[in-house]
């Protein structure tokens, strides 16, 4: 039992170290606020275990310590912090499971831990604002709207010709075509919302889009076999589509597994659509696997 609550112990003094330091770096006063809350709450914690240790020496995970602030750099405060709380379920049922043999005197200090990681911190971590979060959506219609389109285009240039720098040239074309008319349409969108900018959303949408061509229609410049540059490519897609679903499912909150599922699946089926309609073409027009 006595290295149950080490393990605890540590988490808990890990996350108010790392939580103190969020804080520290934070702009935004009511994330600020909200950031030491969360410190002073999992201190607390810390504390509860502490006592169950008397003359144990409780030291934080200094790994986890260290690659928090380039999280948050890259990822933002809410992904960071979200992350580090989807082990709070497990920890939860651990906490019940503790109960029983749990001190009489420690029981509703338990008790009241669980509370806090039910309710509280959830409380807390949904007063954090962050602009990039607002933009979210304009930057997943741009990567799942090209990563379906350009996987689209390039699975029909398989039945249509041999040649993997036409297939590139093709995707990178249509591509730059289609961001700048995502772009148009998320500024025309934002302008009906008054709490984000047309630009800013218009931006996001063209230039997640646009590098997402970019890196989709660059296995075809690199790769002379057609076959093998649409696997590579396809790849890609599914990577991309994997990164982000994962970062979309820990900020809002949703189930990771079905909703990459469904977007690959969509990818999928409409390549497999567009290849047969190339083969078709090529097929019609006797130019099926030449290289022009």
């Amino acid at each position: 039992m006595e290295q149950a609550y080490l393990s605890r112990a540590r988490n808990e003094l890990t996350e108010q170290i790392i939580y103190h330091a969020l804080a520290l770096r934070e702009k935004n006063p009511e994330n600020r606020a909200a950031l030491e809350r969360l410190s002073a709450q999992e201190g607390e914690h810390a504390k509860f275990w502490q006592e169950l240790l008397p003359g144990v020496e409780i030291r934080p995970h200094r790994f986890t310590i260290k690659w928090i602030p380039f999280l948050r750099a890259v990822f933002g405060v809410t992904f960071t912090i979200k992350l580090l709380e989807t082990h709070e379920k497990d920890a939860v049922k651990t906490y019940r499971a503790m109960l029983p043999g749990m001190p009489a005197s420690h029981r509703a200090g338990l008790e009241k831990i669980i509370q806090d990681e039910e309710s509280h911190e959830k409380a807390l971590i949904g007063q954090l604002k962050e602009k990039r979060i607002a933009y979210i959506g304009f930057i997943a219609l741009g990567l799942a709207d090209a990563i379906v389109e350009i996987t689209g285009v390039h699975a029909g240039f398989l039945g249509v010709t041999g040649s993997t720098l036409i297939a590139g040239i093709s995707g990178v074309i249509v591509g730059f075509a289609a961001a700048i008319s995502m772009g148009s349409a998320a500024y025309l969108q934002a302008k009906q919302d008054t709490e984000k900018s047309p630009v800013v959303s218009a931006f996001a949408t063209g230039i997640s889009y646009l590098c997402s061509v970019v890196l989709l229609a660059t296995p075809y410049f690199l790769i002379s076999a057609m076959l093998v540059a649409f696997v590579v490519s396809t790849s890609i897609g599914v990577g991309l589509l994997a990164a982000f679903t994962f970062y979309g499912a820990i900020v809002f909150d949703r189930k990771f597994l079905g909703e990459f599922t469904e977007s690959v699946s969509l990818m999928l089926g409409t390549a497999l659509a567009t290849f047969l309609l190339g083969a078709l073409v090529g097929k019609v027009f006797h130019v099926g696997g030449k290289n022009f």
